[in-house]
């Protein structure tokens, strides 16, 4: 084989052996090794012009210690990583956190599923973290006593917790806060912990967070709990025996969604919900009436919940029995038909809003304003847009300045489902409880206890009831709003 010299750049390349029984492509490749000049870039002169890889080398005469020219450039060297591979388990848990996509599990402390699902429905609302991080407040309010005070501290290192593991946590101060506050959480039964109600907990929960985080100095708009679930109802209460009538007005925290052998939508449920009988004293007759009251929706929250009322007493077995029958709710719930006159009046400029912006991702033309319509009825519309922003309605002055972003939204009446707590088992105080809350990623979790499980979208409205699976218990809305 003869031995050649290749000029390349400023280098020469000595005693490169030619095997020419194989063709000059292998020839090229060696040059690669050498020079780290890919053979599809390389261009070799030799007699005749350029070298080309299928020639013959009997054709080109080479001789012993000829000397070739080779022109070309040579790939970028790879330079090895800065920093070399970081495995999952080297990484810091509030690293993993985010690479996830969700927050960490609960650990079931014996019979704690019910309390587990209630934190991780609530854990997912950026507004309640948002306020418990800033709790306490530097003066705190007197009416707040020792135990509920001790609550929302473990509530809110619980949700850091969460927030900053990816191993299931153990929540056991938040347990024990809990039981010292309300002591009906910590009933045995042959020395071991009861099962409880979810939507007990919930409850108490949630007004135990709407007396710690309200503001000492404090106006409604700084009520957080009751602006992000409080529900405002009118009532009209009406006694048709003496035709008496009058109209009260109450906050609540959550609708609840009546079961019957009529009902098989949560509209129906709602509908139901919102109409009720009672007797009372009626000063008309001297004597107990029955009266009737129709509430409807006079104010909206950011987050609404939605009770079924699956669960009733029963006297032959002195428990709670449950409604199996099958409930079918919405991904999207639209409020609009149980609110009152003046909430809807409200709600029609951001509804068109909302309509028109919906209009506009799908390449629908937005509705043309009438051209008969002034400017100033179109003063008068957004103003009116501008008040419904506002809970109350009521002037925002006395409002700190952080509230503003928050006020430049409105509700529209409009709500998508964010997370499920469901029942499984036959009854409210025996079974099992578990969460299904939608991440910040648009991704649904399945929070049984310890153990999160990712699941789709399509398989969240098929726990509905029916049988012995998992079926809703309580459902949270986020509301939909408009920017004005």
């Amino acid at each position: 084989m003869p031995t050649v010299s290749v000029k390349w750049q400023k280098e020469l390349l000595s005693n490169v052996e030619i095997d020419t029984s194989q063709s000059p492509y292998v020839f090229k490749c060696q040059l690669y090794d050498l020079t780290g000049v890919p053979p599809e870039r390389q261009k070799i002169m030799v007699k005749g012009g350029l070298l080309k890889d299928d020639a013959d080398w009997s054709t080109l005469g080479v001789k012993e210690g000829q000397k070739f020219m080779m022109m070309g450039t040579a790939d970028e060297i790879v330079k090895p990583p800065e920093k070399g591979p970081v495995f999952a388990e080297d990484i810091p848990e509030e690293e993993q956190v985010i690479h996830v996509g969700h927050s960490a599990g609960l650990f079931n402390l014996g019979n704690t599923c019910y309390m587990n699902s209630t934190v991780q429905c609530l854990h997912s609302v950026p507004d309640l973290k948002s306020a418990l991080i800033k709790y306490p407040p530097p003066v705190r309010s007197n009416e707040v006593d020792q135990t509920s005070h001790l609550l929302t501290v473990a509530t809110r290192d619980l949700f850091n917790d969460l927030d900053k593991n990816v191993k299931p946590v153990a929540p056991m101060r938040f347990l024990t806060e809990l039981r010292k506050k309300y002591p009906q959480f910590a009933q045995l039964h042959n020395g071991v912990y009861m099962q409880q109600d979810a939507e007990e907990c919930w409850t108490q929960l949630i007004y135990t967070l709407s007396q710690s985080l309200k503001s000492p100095s404090s106006s409604e708009g700084l009520d957080t709990v009751k602006r992000l679930f409080g529900i405002d109802l009118v009532s009209r209460v009406h006694c048709p025996e003496s035709g008496e009538e009058s109209t009260e007005t109450e906050s609540v925290y959550s609708l609840k969604c009546h079961i019957s052998q009529e009902v098989n939508h949560l509209h129906e449920g709602l509908k139901h919900g919102l109409k009720s009988e009672l007797e009372k004293a009626s000063p008309s007759l001297g004597r107990s009436a029955l009266y009737l009251k129709d509430s409807r929706i006079n104010d909206l929250p950011r987050y609404l919940t939605v009770q079924f009322v699956r669960f009733f007493w029963k006297r032959e077995s002195n428990q709670k029995a449950k409604i199996l029958r099958k409930v079918d709710y919405p991904l999207e719930l639209d409020v609009y038909d149980f609110c009152s006159d003046d909430l809807r009046k409200r709600l029609e400029v951001p509804r068109r809003i909302l309509r028109d912006e919906e209009g506009k991702k799908l390449g629908l033309k937005t509705r043309e304003k009438n051209s008969g319509s002034s400017s100033t009825d179109n003063d008068v519309k957004m103003a009116e847009a501008e008040a419904s922003s506002n809970r109350s309605g009521d002037s925002s002055k006395n409002e700190q300045v952080e509230d503003a972003p928050e006020k430049e939204k409105a509700l529209t009446g409009i709500y998508d489902l964010v997370a499920v707590l469901t029942h499984k088992g036959r009854s409210a105080d025996s079974g099992h409880y578990v969460a299904w809350v939608k991440q910040e990623n648009g991704k649904w979790i399945q929070f049984d206890d310890d153990n999160p499980i990712p699941q789709r979208e399509e398989d969240i409205t098929r726990l509905s009831g029916g049988g012995d699976w998992h079926m809703a218990y309580i459902c949270m809305y986020k509301a939909r709003d408009v920017p004005m």
